[in-house]
């Protein structure tokens, strides 16, 4: 049984930071990219940023120069920084993990970035 388990999201001011972690139990094969979504009320649910097996990243424009991903292939973790947060930021943040067969989604984790 594979489970995605996340952790780090919480209430951050503006211009804050968070870390996003996203650790994998179970048994995982043949993985083609891992990454972050999040969807905020009301909207749809978009990628925020991706990583592939051998290290490729791509990120929204919205995102770019400010989130980072990160993974650590050997453990089946992805993290995300994120820095300069805004307000538009807010949504609720979900890992993926994605295998040639199926996507394994986390549970998802809150993100308000507010004043």
């Amino acid at each position: 049984q594979v489970q995605l388990v996340e952790s780090g999201g919480g209430l951050v001011q503006p211009g804050g930071s968070l870390r996003l972690s996203c650790a994998a139990s179970g048994s995982i094969f043949s993985i083609n990219a891992m990454g972050w979504y999040r969807q905020a009320p009301g909207k749809q649910r978009e990628l925020v940023a991706a990583i592939t097996s051998g290290g490729s990243t791509n990120y929204a424009d919205s995102v770019k120069g400010r989130f980072t991903i990160s993974r650590d292939n050997a453990k089946n973790t992805v993290d995300l920084q994120m820095n300069s947060l805004k307000p538009e930021d807010t949504a609720v943040y979900y890992c993926l993990i994605a295998t040639p067969a199926i996507g394994y989604w986390g549970q998802g984790t809150q993100v308000t970035v507010s004043s």
